[in-house]
């Protein structure tokens, strides 16, 4: 049985980004991973323009100006955002000048007009500007074109999007979209809109791991429910292989006279370097490699909790890593103080569900009510986090600090 720590490694090294790309409007790109560096040709401001509604000056001009004696200056023109300045600003001129708007030859500063006093085209500077260059933000000044602009290997979100579009880059080299294939195994499951019959189980693990997908923008091929016997399994997960980068299942790894899928993953050539991890819940946690097809597989626990948890755990770091993802990949854990005693499972490193908050600047830990039990779903909703309590520890008494794993999404 291998530790969590060894079983993360096995798993993130078994694991090769993926490098297909393909190209996607800009309305589609969000949350996306972007496959190359984005340069634009043009520099960021554009020109020299104005961070203020003021007036464009020359500072030798009005850096002796006071309320006592004030500069008076003749205003030459008007020049709003998007129009461009038709004068040169010469000594003893100023032009008014509004936000984003472009500085006129000849200015070097903005005076803001909070600062003057205007009498027709003549204005009376009152306070001079702290420096030559005042609320000027010149051509350049945030980016320089040719320049790399955004990296690859991010993720494409708002503020990503907004720059991609203020370079005009309407069309986004992204990496293509991991292929995941879920189903479900056991004999004993039934999808939720079927009737429920005396000793059957709904199966929510397809649903959970599905929507668990989505969350970061994975599609998954939802195979449904495969019954306990070789053949339909062995067909169904070498289709599966041939189709997808992963392939999850739930149920069937661990050491009962039903659990098939070990053997069948060896005899399609799979390399088993997961078969138990020291984790509660989600001990029979199995994961094989597929080098020739390029493909990992996961057999998660049937339980619904140890699926969910051992996903959170293992799978969502391996696919984060899959998609291109240079950074951030790796599981989140922070610091936080236990608001209850946390029971331990001193063989195992033990994940108690619950939530996360911040207070005070601190993380505070409050597990969720109701029993700890892998099949207890109810009490698993809501939760944004898991504290993790270490192998060998007797259990963590309330008002100390642990180590709690952040749910993303």
């Amino acid at each position: 049985m291998l530790s969590v720590a060894d079983a993360e490694r096995l798993i993130v090294d078994a694991v090769h980004p993926l490098t297909d790309t393909e190209g996607v409007r800009l309305p589609d790109a969000t949350g996306r991973i972007l496959a190359t560096a984005v340069r634009s040709q043009l520099d960021f401001p554009h020109w020299d323009n104005s961070a203020m509604d003021g007036y464009a000056v020359r500072f030798d001009d009005v850096a002796a100006a006071s309320g006592q004696s004030p500069v008076c200056l003749d205003v030459i023109e008007n020049i709003a955002a998007g129009t461009p300045p038709q004068k040169t600003v010469k000594s003893g001129q100023t032009a008014r000048i509004f936000t984003g708007a472009m500085l006129p030859s000849g200015a070097d500063t903005i005076v803001m007009q909070e600062n003057t006093r205007r009498d027709g085209d003549r204005i009376e500077i009152l306070q001079p500007p702290k420096a030559l260059g005042e609320f000027v933000r010149h051509r350049g000044r945030f980016y320089q074109a040719g320049t790399p602009l955004l990296n690859p290997g991010i993720r494409l979100q708002a503020a990503e999007i907004a720059v991609l579009a203020a370079a005009q880059c309407n069309v986004v080299k992204v990496i293509r979209k991991p292929r995941v294939a879920i189903l479900s195994t056991g004999s004993e499951l039934v999808a939720p809109d079927q009737p429920l019959k005396p000793g059957q189980i709904v199966d929510s693990n397809q649903y959970a791991l599905a929507a668990f997908l989505h969350q970061f923008g994975i599609e998954a091929l939802r195979l449904g429910i495969v019954a306990d016997t070789p053949p339909s399994l062995r067909q169904t997960i070498k289709e599966a292989l041939q189709w997808a980068d992963v392939v999850i299942s739930t149920g069937g790894v661990s050491v009962g006279d039903y659990d098939y899928i070990e053997g069948i993953l060896e005899e399609l050539g799979g390399d088993i370097q997961v078969r138990s991890v020291a984790i509660k819940p989600g001990k029979p946690l199995t994961m094989a490699s597929f080098a020739k097809l390029r493909s990992l597989y996961f057999g998660l626990p049937g339980n619904p909790v140890s699926a969910l948890v051992t996903a959170w755990r293992f799978v969502q770091p391996a696919l984060l890593k899959l998609s291109g993802l240079s950074q951030g990949w790796q599981p989140q854990f922070v610091e936080a103080t236990t608001a209850l005693d946390l029971p331990a499972a001193p063989s195992r490193e033990t994940y108690i569900w619950g939530q996360v908050a911040i207070r005070d600047g601190h993380f505070h830990f409050n597990c969720a009510g109701g029993s700890f039990s892998s099949g207890n779903l109810v009490n698993l909703a809501q939760t944004n986090a898991c504290a993790v309590i270490p192998v060998g520890s007797s259990g963590i008494a309330a008002g100390e600090r642990l180590s709690v794993l952040l749910l993303q999404s």
